[in-house]
């Protein structure tokens, strides 16, 4: 509640009045009462979720976007602007968990992450059966995404403005989509089991790449795949929103067109191969970040 001060000054051309505290002071008091009432009671019925777990890769964890996430592993490449803590923070949780990871995979859910020094924790090691909301972001690099981009990449040099990364994969890419159905589905199935009370929600991933053309060299990906690849994306996130839906999660879409990598700095929410804005290559910033937790909570409906 803002400070309150309240103070009176008696004029010495005047009759000295009686004392009126009293009097003052019990309208005062009631008036701040009754302006608190409900503002105690708007905050207390905010706080619907008591304990919040993020899950996910680093499209969920936030690689190089300030600042970094004080007592989390370093390898994780964790922020505290991420979408998951920004969604916190306006849920008013009591208890958020943040197990998010650059570079998970599914597996990483289940068993220990990052085993060269000292283990990263299981992600689904910090559901309990008291949580009550559970985001996800998972799949796209057990889909290979990264590796899927860095050959096109390449392959565009021979024909930046032909479809040469395409030619090579043909419906390869259609099929992994296809393959990772039931290592989703097992995502949420597990989650359900683990934390049974809980409000489960699917976040997809937000666009890469435009629909057309995109923007070739600074992005090198040749004119003919640019689309293609975006259609693989959509079909992933498809994918993705199918599989939870299944299981029970609510599916928050995130591809909202216009703020690929080939926008502006101050219009996209994913990097480039050279970041215009403090996020790693092909990541998103704090601008996405932001984007995704609005989408989140309004679908919580907060």
């Amino acid at each position: 509640m803002p400070r309150t001060d309240d103070s009176t000054t008696v004029s010495a051309s005047r009759p000295r009045a009686p004392r009126r505290t009293p009097l003052l002071a019990v309208p005062l008091a009631a008036a701040l009462c009754l302006a608190a009432a409900p503002a105690a009671a708007e905050a207390e019925e905010a706080a619907v979720f008591d304990h919040y777990v993020a899950l996910g890769d680093s499209f969920t964890s936030g690689p190089l976007i300030p600042p970094y996430a004080p007592g989390s592993d370093p390898r994780c490449l964790r922020s505290s602007s991420n979408y998951a803590q920004l969604a916190a923070d306006a849920l008013g949780v009591a208890e958020f968990s943040d197990a998010s990871c650059s570079g998970a995979v599914i597996r990483d859910l289940r068993e220990p992450q990052h085993t060269d020094l000292t283990d990263v924790p299981a992600q689904f090691d910090a559901l309990t059966p008291d949580t009550d909301l559970v985001t996800v972001g998972i799949g796209g690099n057990d889909f290979g995404f990264t590796d899927v981009l860095m050959e096109c990449a390449q392959r565009s040099l021979s024909n930046p403005i032909g479809s040469p990364c395409a030619d090579h994969y043909g419906d390869e890419l259609d099929q992994r989509i296809e393959d990772l159905r039931d290592d989703v589905s097992g995502v949420y199935a597990e989650i359900a089991e683990r934390s049974p009370g809980a409000t489960v929600v699917s976040v997809g991933y937000l666009q890469i790449l435009p629909e057309g053309r995109g923007c070739w060299p600074s992005t090198p990906i040749a004119w003919g795949d640019v689309a293609y690849l975006d259609g693989v994306q959509s079909a992933l996130n498809q994918m993705i929103a199918e599989e939870s839906g299944a299981s029970g999660a609510v599916f928050v879409d995130v591809l909202e067109r216009g703020h690929d990598v080939c926008q502006s700095s101050s219009r996209r929410w994913v990097e480039g191969l050279i970041p215009e804005n403090t996020a790693a290559p092909v990541h998103p910033n704090e601008a996405g970040m932001v984007a995704v937790s609005e989408r989140l909570v309004a679908r919580l409906g907060a």
